[in-house]
């Protein structure tokens, strides 16, 4: 298995506390954008961590907000505030060696889907590929329809309000674009292989953009 490696992410005159984790001879780096109230130790994002890990896909894991700033809850919403610590952390990473070359992805869930698409839509080709899991893309707005980086929203089928607010935005959203309900499942897919059936579509987006992808 890859080593983690915990690292540092300067910001905002804060540090943000994240794990690495790259593969040997990997060509892409997944970055995860946690929901509200959750952080780089959400045990769904690092059980699809793990999987992208072991098709070769490196993966970085980190916290949008410090500890104290996390205690004030509006900061959880702050979609322009977690867009800016997404894009730091993307900068970051295209500085480092062992990342500078790896072509990047976002993986986002819940709120941190708005965030992912935000900062996408402001990197323009730089993101190669999003994959949400039960995401709010819809708070997005305007960027939505500014994004042109390859899109998979992954839903539960028990999720109804999440459903329609994903249809809505995915109507918006004008790249290559795919949607996939996921029969019974609910919010954080605790279902039986829920989890499981989100990380295989998750890592065959990723490599199909990040690895298979020319240019």
């Amino acid at each position: 298995m890859p080593e983690e490696k915990h690292v540092k992410i300067p910001v905002d005159s804060v540090k943000l506390d994240g794990i690495l984790t790259i593969p040997k001879d990997t060509q892409a780096l997944v970055i995860f954008v946690h929901g509200s109230g959750s952080s780089r130790l959400s045990p769904r994002n690092m059980f699809v961590a793990g999987v992208l890990q072991k098709a070769g896909i490196g993966t970085l894991l980190f916290d949008l907000l410090t500890a104290k700033e996390d205690e004030v809850y509006e900061n959880r919403f702050d979609i322009p505030l977690l867009t800016g610590r997404l894009k730091a952390a993307t900068l970051w990473a295209g500085e480092q060696p062992e990342t500078a070359k790896l072509k990047i992805g976002y993986f986002g869930a819940s709120t941190g889907t708005a965030v992912a698409l935000v900062a996408a839509a402001d990197f323009g080709k730089e993101i190669k590929a999003i994959v949400s899991r039960g995401g709010r893309p819809d708070l997005a707005k305007d960027a939505l329809g500014k994004v042109i980086t390859p899109t998979f929203l992954i839903i539960g089928g028990e999720d109804h309000v999440v459903i329609g607010l994903n249809k809505k935005a995915y109507d918006l959203i004008e790249a290559e674009k795919q949607v996939k309900i996921i029969p019974g499942a609910t919010h954080l897919f605790e279902e039986p292989g829920a989890l499981e059936e989100v990380a295989r579509l998750a890592a065959e987006w990723f490599k199909k953009y990040l690895i298979t992808a020319q240019g």
